[in-house]
């Protein structure tokens, strides 16, 4: 094998790594009983993250509508992000799934959804997590 080889391999491994943790870990449920009113700080101002602290300021984000999204989200949290107990404690409203290496990200909601619970999404898109 040539020094050129074992760097290619090397960033191969590195990079295949790098995107699987990024995967693992990087989806997130939004924690409000789905036929409750929304906490008081959800209707709150906040201050965007600077564009050097977002973890992807260019994404392409896909909206996923789902009859079971309080299901499909407690799973996927379960799945992707294990140890993140509050998954079992309060079914989520809605979730963002993020995968930073293709700059993508997934809303799934139910379909009577808020612009704030979506609104919200988004933003997980763009900050990751940030509660």
């Amino acid at each position: 094998m040539t020094a050129s080889s074992t760097s290619m391999a090397q960033w191969r491994r590195i990079l295949r790594w790098t995107g699987l943790l990024c995967f693992v870990g990087l989806a997130t449920g939004c924690q409000t009983l789905l036929h409750t009113e929304l906490p008081a700080s959800e209707y709150e101002e906040f201050t965007a993250l600077p564009a050097a602290k977002r973890i992807m300021n260019s994404v392409h984000i896909k909206w996923e509508v789902r009859e079971d999204a309080a299901e499909y989200c407690a799973k996927t949290m379960r799945d992707k992000s294990p140890g993140r107990e509050q998954a079992f404690a309060i079914p989520p409203m809605a979730c963002a799934v993020w995968y930073v290496p293709q700059k993508e990200c997934t809303i799934v909601t139910s379909p009577k959804v808020s612009h704030t619970v979506l609104g919200h999404e988004v933003r997980h898109c763009f900050e990751g997590h940030f509660h």
